[in-house]
């Protein structure tokens, strides 16, 4: 079966190229559109990108292609690919709005900046994107530990056993372990995930129909399911798992249909709901706890009494609706991402109007994460690119990781000695690691 995903995949251009073929005839710009996906590419028989296997940070070094990409092969150059691609991407608007004046407001960012090492790429990840507006769809529990999603399955990666396996498979019934008088939880199949996170032992997934689903990682089955919404495709964009400041943990969800909900996630009794005036796309937690950023379909983003759903402060400066956000550990900072192409930030003791902005080089952003020290902020595009901030130069220096093919999202790992960037493409859709840049000159000598 095929799955309703968005796929972007301008790589298959690459691969006809290959063959002898022109895209001439199809002169559809490259861009970020919610389409159905075809079936896989009739060309990944015959040039299969397995045979040209995961790319070492030795090989990376030695000249190969980072993704494995053969440019050698092809028609042109990486460079003039890169070229074609950013003269011919299509930015998704929501709002037709003059953005002239925002590179005037747009942070001058040093590049060329390398904070994060490439180590591996591994062709055996395969993400999928259930919905081309959202990409947080790849959690890294450790370094070595990475959860992403894969058609109709949650997996599970292992770096150092380079193997994955199937942790849930959604396409099945789905009957929730945990029964208690007055639960909601209930029987659920076929779920399309369209957003996860991991935390400690919990992994908490939403899906196209309003699904949420609650899974322990050691333990078999999934603790808890139901549907959120009462109508069809109020999806739950996102999810969040937080502590609040007494201690307990909690988790919330946003959805389409214009509310935020919060959840015990011992018994996954619900506690609260708040209801806004526009569907809610992201909601994150403080890392106190205290407080709630809630992003939608509309220019403001809101910040919100975690326990009440009060508003405090509405955010005030994007162009377009929003999707994403990252709190900064030390809870003062607050990132949100837009389609205007731009992320604000926001020092949570002076609203009045954003910190700064950082802006992208071809489209929204679509995912944001800070490291658990706070020194880096990565932010992800919705393909190609994602740009590492260093957060003690005042964000002004910055890495960029350049690559080609959707992003199904990034992830840091607790201890950020990792970056994992997932990469959802019908050809080279893989899983990019990168490891944290350290002055350890003796560890040179080694290799």
């Amino acid at each position: 079966f095929v799955m309703d995903i968005f796929d972007n995949s301008d790589l298959e251009y690459l691969v006809d190229d290959f063959h002898g073929f022109s895209d001439s005839e199809d002169d559809e710009p490259f861009g970020e559109f919610d389409h159905k996906s075809e079936a896989d590419s009739d060309f990944e028989d015959d040039l299969d990108p397995t045979q040209e296997g995961d790319t070492s940070a030795l090989e990376a070094r030695n000249g190969k292609d980072i993704q494995g990409i053969p440019w050698e092969r092809l028609n042109y150059s990486r460079d003039q690919y890169r070229y074609k691609r950013l003269q011919q991407y299509k930015n998704f608007e929501s709002l037709f709005r003059s953005r002239q004046d925002l590179d005037k407001e747009c942070l001058q960012v040093k590049e060329g900046k390398h904070f994060y090492d490439f180590q591996f790429n591994t062709r055996l990840v395969k993400s999928t994107i259930a919905h081309f507006q959202l990409r947080n769809l790849i959690w890294a529990t450790s370094k070595h530990d990475v959860y992403f999603m894969k058609n109709y399955s949650l997996m599970h990666w292992s770096s150092l056993l380079q193997r994955s396996k199937e942790v849930l498979n959604v396409a099945k019934p789905i009957v929730p372990t945990m029964k208690h008088p007055g639960s909601l939880s209930q029987s659920i199949s076929r779920v399309q995930i369209s957003t996860m996170a991991v935390k400690d032992d919990l992994i908490v997934a939403g899906g196209f129909q309003g699904e949420l689903i609650c899974k322990r990682v050691n333990e078999p089955g999934v603790a808890f399911c139901t549907v959120l919404t009462s109508v069809e495709n109020d999806i739950t964009n996102s999810v969040d798992i937080y502590n609040t400041p007494s201690g307990s943990l909690r988790v919330i969800t946003a959805n389409n249909d214009c509310t935020v909900r919060v959840l015990d996630a011992t018994n996954f009794a619900f506690l609260n709901s708040f209801t806004f005036d526009w569907s809610v796309n992201n909601v994150t937690a403080s890392p106190d706890g205290k407080l709630v950023a809630v992003l939608g379909d509309s220019p403001e983003c809101l910040l919100a009494e975690a326990g009440s759903g009060k508003v405090i402060h509405a955010l005030e400066g994007h162009l377009d609706y929003s999707f994403s956000s990252a709190w900064h550990p030390n809870g003062q900072i607050l990132a949100t991402g837009n389609q205007d192409t731009t992320c604000r930030l926001w020092d949570v003791r002076n609203l009045s109007k954003s910190l700064k902005v950082l802006k992208g080089n071809m489209g929204a952003i679509r995912a944001l994460r800070f490291t658990s020290d706070g020194r880096f902020l990565a932010m992800a595009e919705p393909a190609d690119f994602v740009h590492v901030f260093d957060t003690e130069a005042g964000y002004s220096q910055c890495q960029e990781i350049d690559m080609f093919g959707e992003v199904a999202g990034i992830s840091f790992s607790p201890d950020t000695e990792a970056l994992f960037v997932g990469v959802a493409d019908r050809t080279y859709g893989s899983l990019l690691e990168f490891s944290r840049k350290r002055n350890h000159l003796y560890l040179d000598s080694i290799f």
